[in-house]
């Protein structure tokens, strides 16, 4: 039986375990004998001390299909997706783990449109990588443009010139020593914000933080923003396809900024639909019905997210973790244009934390359970079989298990991205929650023995 090469984002996997250099020249080729021949691609990297070595791979596999590369070198993933567009490449390749811990890596696919590469393209993928038909011929090209990242910042001065900034706000940006280092906090003063950078030098051993920003690993930085007395603290994963923000009382959560920038775009773009996944809580929907706005939600994933997004013509697409895909931008994840969509949308960061004072309370709460890739689809199966004793009142299986009670629900899903399966729950009791969560924790134990 074939083995899927890609996850719920890209392909995926701890470097020379799962993620050999024989499987990046083989996706590569697999690309490039997809492509038409002759045709130009750019790639770009994250921070990740193996990133030569999955780059230099995955580009022998494609120079050998007869497809030209410009090398971008590290970029974020939202310039990469960007540039793919609008520098007319047939293809962007971004060779990043994204918040996975250092030991891994894996490779992001975006069309010429900038919108990531679906299923129906992987699986296609994948055919020509088991097949071992390759093209073959004349070997293409390889430039190193690295400078090119900067044109980025002349796409989104177009994007935002009817924005209406308080520039007097101070800035923390955390890029957590990835992608958007030495990048994001240059944007930020060319805007004309005062800033205050953290983690800014480009390391792939992440030394700042863990490069997954959440409310555990941003200690240090909630330090940083309250000792130089910063207004927002802007924090990226490790090559920027995710933003989370912090103010001078913590975390600001993730539920409630997509659920606070969804609501601007629906006031600003006049369009009702947030394209989301089943991990998306319903902070979203209480925030957003009151302007007619619907949340619909799909399988988890940017690329999920990103073509519902396309394909019902929505305000904005999201993620709970901090994924934010603009339509006046592109249908790809961008957090640096996110960000400045919701200066745009405040003057003082006290109003996202009054606006939330108004909306009903939920505890939202999540778990992740280690669990080998092979034992995934069985232990999500004897989970399945068991799960009649939590008497939902209805199951959705579109992607994982989420069990919808009158009040509240709880996800059961493996991982796309790493070794393990995730429970979230949510209601409007902090006890209920926890209650709702350990009895998912539980099924998985148990599931898994």
């Amino acid at each position: 039986m074939k083995r899927p090469i890609f996850g719920t984002s890209g392909v995926r996997g701890v470097v020379n375990q799962d993620l050999t250099p024989a499987l990046c020249a083989g996706v590569g080729m697999s690309l490039g004998t997809m492509l038409p021949e002759g045709s130009a691609v750019c790639l770009g990297t994250d921070s990740r001390l193996s990133r030569e070595l999955v780059k230099q791979a995955v580009i022998s596999g494609l120079t050998k299909c007869n497809i030209n590369v410009a090398d971008l070198d590290i970029v974020p993933t939202p310039a990469l997706a960007l540039l793919t567009r609008e520098m007319g490449f047939d293809a962007g390749i971004m060779i990043t783990a994204s918040h996975n811990p250092p030991e891994f890596n894996g490779i992001k696919l975006f069309n010429s449109n900038s919108i990531g590469f679906d299923r129906t393209q992987e699986i296609a993928i994948e055919d020509i990588f088991y097949s071992g038909k390759f093209r073959t011929g004349k070997t293409g090209q390889v430039e190193k443009v690295p400078g090119m990242k900067w044109k980025y910042l002349d796409f989104l001065k177009n994007c935002i010139r009817d924005f209406h900034f308080n520039r007097s706000l101070k800035l923390m940006i955390d890029p957590g020593n990835g992608a958007a280092a030495a990048f994001a906090s240059e944007i930020f003063k060319k805007l004309g914000f005062k800033v205050f950078p953290i983690n800014d030098v480009p390391d792939g051993r992440f030394p700042g933080r863990n490069p997954e920003p959440k409310e555990d690993t941003l200690a240090g930085t909630i330090a940083f923003l309250r000792q130089k007395n910063a207004d927002l603290a802007i924090c990226f994963d490790g090559d920027a396809d995710r933003v989370v923000f912090c103010d001078q009382k913590g975390f600001l959560g993730f539920n409630e900024m997509i659920a606070f920038i969804s609501r601007s775009l629906i006031q600003t773009s006049g369009k009702k639909i947030v394209a989301t996944t089943i991990e998306t809580g319903m902070l979203l929907d209480l925030a957003i019905e009151s302007l007619g706005g619907k949340a619909i939600r799909g399988k988890v994933g940017d690329v999920y997210a990103a073509h519902l997004a396309c394909d019902h013509d929505a305000a904005i697409g999201v993620e709970s973790v901090g994924v934010y895909i603009i339509p006046s931008a592109g249908y790809y994840p961008d957090s640096i244009f996110a960000a400045l969509t919701l200066l745009g949308s405040i003057r003082e960061v006290d109003e996202i934390r009054d606006y939330f004072r108004n909306v009903p309370r939920l505890y939202y709460d999540k778990s992740k359970i280690p669990c080998p890739n092979e034992l995934k689809a069985s232990t999500m199966e004897k989970v399945k079989e068991k799960s009649a004793n939590l008497n939902a009142v209805s199951t959705n299986e579109l992607d994982g298990l989420r069990f919808e009670f009158s009040d509240a629900w709880m996800l059961i899903r493996a991982s796309g991205t790493e070794p393990a399966i995730r429970v979230l729950a949510e209601s409007r009791s902090d006890i209920e929650t926890g209650q709702l969560l350990n009895k998912g924790v539980t099924l998985v134990q148990d599931a898994l023995k």
